[in-house]
Parts: structure tokens; C-alpha cells; sequence
């Protein structure tokens, strides 16, 4: 594997990352066993497993924090900017094989989009890894810490690391470009990766569309001696990403944020509880489709049997309330239908709005807080117990049904609400709210 650039290696500093969630990821395929570098190594293992690409995360890059050469040639141009995490999972190989190669390639449609710049990791970007979190030394790496936050995990997988060699990247300054991973140890490659580009495109491009390959060469395991095989996919995989019209806000906002929980999920059989992580998070990915939201835009923070969510700056919640609550009830009745009592999916659901900022492990503000007060409070429990035909209870703060709910002529109706106190002394929390109940609603 060639490659243009060799690039210095970095001090080992974080040993693990955590696979692509199911929410991120494009699409899971298949490698395909290619030739052997070795005719005498006939008869080992070829199967190569597969690979799990994750959706492309894009996230603007104003021309001010662009050095100086790339901000002339904006204004120049009429350009934009684009930073690009990309992540990767190689699937582990039989019998104690091992990857020793990787190239990970990504060709742009548009031969008009550059990578202007490729990164091999955290380092080279801006970002500084310590034991327990990143922190960004330059403005590209804070926005790429501030988009990762959508992406549990991602950041980290730009951290150095003892069994991952820095990359090779290729193609700068064109529209194919890459990224090549060489073992020079003997000890093989790692199963997960993450890289970054800064993206260059024309002021009239919208959409960034392009293809992704993957090729590995593997060795085999303790049974094999010598040689090595070559797997690649079948055909490169397409994305498609809107990119964004606007830099978001980087510090505090006044955002809506919404928190969900699974009820009696600790009584659930291990096989049971797999399949309702992954009907929550279908659920509530879909209930934010009905309502308009861009889910690239969406941080999520994934707790098991719960998920909490921050959504964009600039929302008009009048349109985004109802249609969210109408989404989450026709996503709970698509996955409910022809369960049983012991497998059907309820939800205790809560909605909250507040100033709020990206902290170093998660979102500050105190409608963060106060989300997971109403979430876990005795009144949203007692009417999701009392009333078990429901798929689900709402409560929001009086904030929210006093500023959108009351004047909303789309369900849930304001007289469909109760007001209740949640009070909850040993957390010192006391807040008046809205419980809804959709009793008698929908088909």
C-alpha cells in the first residue's frame, strides 16, 4: 500500500474505543477474500469478515478560524469549509489472524471538493488527549470536539494509540483521498478507526456525495505460517450529506432537550433487552424525523434502557413539539404491534428547554438537570404504571406548556394535560409541570 506522506508517530495514550452505534452507522458489509501474497500458504483461513462504515460527520468552519492561506483563498473564491470525522470498524478474523495493512479512500463526486487538509490523528488537528478526556488547543479542534458530541465515542478515536501506527495520508489537495495503516510491529492492527479532513467546496454546493472503499491485508493465525491475503469490498459504499447552512452556536444556547426511558428494563432477558436498545433508539430517532429535525445536528447521550438528546439552535417549537410527541406515539405503535405484554416497549418521556453549553463530558445547564428530574419523578412513574394500555407518558416543565403547549391547536391538546408538582427533596428539586396521558388518542 502507497501512499504520499509518511507521517511522525505520537506517544501512546488511550488503549479503547467503543464501536459505531447502530445510530451512526451507514452501512455494514462484507470484504472479499482476495489473492495471497504466498502460494505456499494455501489452505489458511481467507474469510475476511466485514467492515462497519459509519455516516460521514460534517460540521462548518467559518473562514476566520481557516489559517491564512486557506482564508485568502476563500475570499477569493467564494469557498467553504467543511470538517469531516469519518469512523471505521474491521470485524475481528479466525483462528487469532491478524489485520496488517488497511487503506481506508474516500472519492468526492464533486471534482470541484478538496481535502485541503488531511489529519492522521487528534494530534495533528489540535487536540491534546489526558486519561479521562480530549481538550481542543486549536479553534478546528474545539468544532470538532463540539460535532463528536452528536457521536458518543468518535473524538477518541483520534486519541494516539499503542497498537494503532499513525496513518499515511494520501491526496491532499484533490478529491480522493486517504488514509493507509502499516504493522510494522508484528502485533496487527487495531478493529477501530477515526480520521479527520478539512473539506473545500464550491459556494454552490449543498449536498456532499462521494463513495468510501476500504482494502485489508491480513495474516493468518497461529495454525498458518507466513503469507498474507488481500481483502476488499465488492463495490465502494455511497453517502450522501447535507451540509450544513450555518455554523451552530459553539458556547451557551437556549436549546430543547428531551430524555426518554424504558419501563421495567432490568427485568428484561438479556436476549429482550438487546432488541429494545435497539427499538429505542429506532423510536426516537424516527419521532425526530417527524418533526423536521436534522438528526447530524442532534447530540445524543445513549444510557442503555434511556437516551437524552439536545437538539439544534433555532428550532421553532411550536411545529417541533407536536409533531415530535405524534412521531414518538406512531414509532411506539409501529414497533408495539403484535408484541406481548412482556416484550411491548414503554416509555416514560420528558421534554425540557434551557440555556445550555457542551462541558468536557457532557451538556451544562440546568434544563439538562431538570430533564431527568421530571423524567424519573413519581408522577410520570404512577401514570405510566396506572394506565397500562399506553405506550408512553409526557411531562414538561410549565415553561414549555406555558410558552407552546397551551396555544397549540395540535395534539397533545393543552386540556389533555394535568398539572403536577414534582418535588423531589433529597435531590432539592421542586418544579411545577404538565403530565400528559394519551388516553383515548390516536386510531
Amino acid at each position: 500500500m502507497d501512499a504520499d506522506e509518511p507521517l511522525a508517530g505520537n506517544p501512546p495514550v488511550l488503549s479503547m474505543d467503543e464501536p459505531i452505534r447502530p445510530s451512526d452507522l451507514l452501512v455494514r458489509v462484507a470484504l472479499l477474500p482476495g489473492s495471497t501474497r504466498d502460494a505456499g500458504t494455501a489452505g489458511f483461513p481467507t474469510d475476511p469478515g466485514g467492515v462497519s462504515l459509519g455516516r460521514p460527520l460534517l460540521f462548518p468552519v467559518p473562514a476566520e478560524e481557516l489559517p491564512s492561506q486557506l482564508r485568502r483563498r476563500a475570499g477569493a473564491g467564494g469557498l467553504r469549509y467543511y470538517g469531516v470525522l469519518f469512523a471505521f470498524d474491521l470485524d475481528p478474523l479466525p483462528q487469532g489472524g491478524q489485520h496488517a495493512a488497511v487503506r481506508f479512500e474516500v472519492a468526492l463526486a464533486d471534482e470541484g471538493a478538496l481535502a485541503v487538509q488531511l489529519h492522521a490523528d487528534g494530534g495533528a488537528l489540535g487536540l491534546t488527549f489526558g486519561a479521562e478526556r480530549a481538550r481542543a488547543v486549536t479553534p478546528a479542534a474545539d468544532r470538532a470536539a463540539a460535532a463528536a458530541a452528536a457521536r458518543n465515542g468518535w473524538l477518541t478515536r483520534l486519541a494516539p494509540r499503542a497498537d494503532r501506527p499513525r496513518a499515511w495520508s494520501f491526496g491532499a489537495h484533490r478529491h480522493r483521498f486517504g488514509w493507509n495503516y502499516e504493522d510494522a510491529g508484528g502485533s496487527g492492527l487495531p478493529l477501530t478507526y477515526g480520521l479527520h479532513a478539512l473539506i473545500e467546496v464550491p459556494s454552490t454546493t449543498t449536498v456532499l456525495t462521494g463513495r468510501l472503499g476500504v482494502r485489508v491485508r491480513n495474516r493468518p493465525g497461529r495454525r498458518h505460517t507466513g503469507g498474507s491475503w488481500t481483502a476488499t469490498l465488492h463495490d465502494t459504499v455511497p453517502f450522501r450529506e447535507v451540509l450544513p447552512d450555518r455554523v451552530e452556536h459553539q458556547g451557551a444556547a437556549v436549546r430543547l432537550c428531551m430524555a426518554a426511558d424504558v419501563a421495567g428494563y432490568s427485568r428484561r432477558p438479556n436476549d429482550l433487552a438487546a432488541r429494545t436498545q435497539s427499538w429505542l433508539v429506532r423510536v426516537l430517532r424516527e419521532a425526530r424525523h417527524a418533526a423536521g429535525i436534522d438528526e447530524s445536528a442532534v447530540s445524543l447521550q445513549f444510557q442503555g434502557d434511556g437516551e437524552f438528546a439536545v437538539l439544534p439552535v433555532g428550532i421553532d417549537e411550536s411545529r417541533v413539539i407536536p409533531r415530535l410527541v405524534d412521531g414518538l406515539d406512531l414509532a411506539l405503535r409501529r414497533t408495539n404491534d403484535g408484541l406481548g405484554p412482556a416484550e411491548r416497549m414503554r416509555l416514560r418521556f420528558a421534554l425540557h428547554r434551557g440555556l445550555m453549553k457542551p462541558g468536557d463530558s457532557g451538556w451544562v445547564g440546568a434544563a439538562a438537570i431538570a430533564v431527568h428530574r421530571i423524567l424519573d419523578s413519581p408522577p410520570l412513574r404512577a401514570a405510566l404504571r396506572d394506565n397500562p394500555l399506553v405506550d408512553y407518558v409526557l411531562g414538561v416543565p410549565d415553561v414549555l406548556y406555558q410558552d407552546v403547549l397551551r396555544h397549540s391547536q395540535l395534539p397533545p391538546l393543552p386540556e389533555r394535560f394535568a398539572e403536577v408538582t414534582v418535588d423531589l427533596p433529597e435531590k432539592g428539586f421542586v418544579e411545577h409541570c404538565w403530565l400528559h396521558v394519551p388516553i383515548g388518542e390516536g386510531p
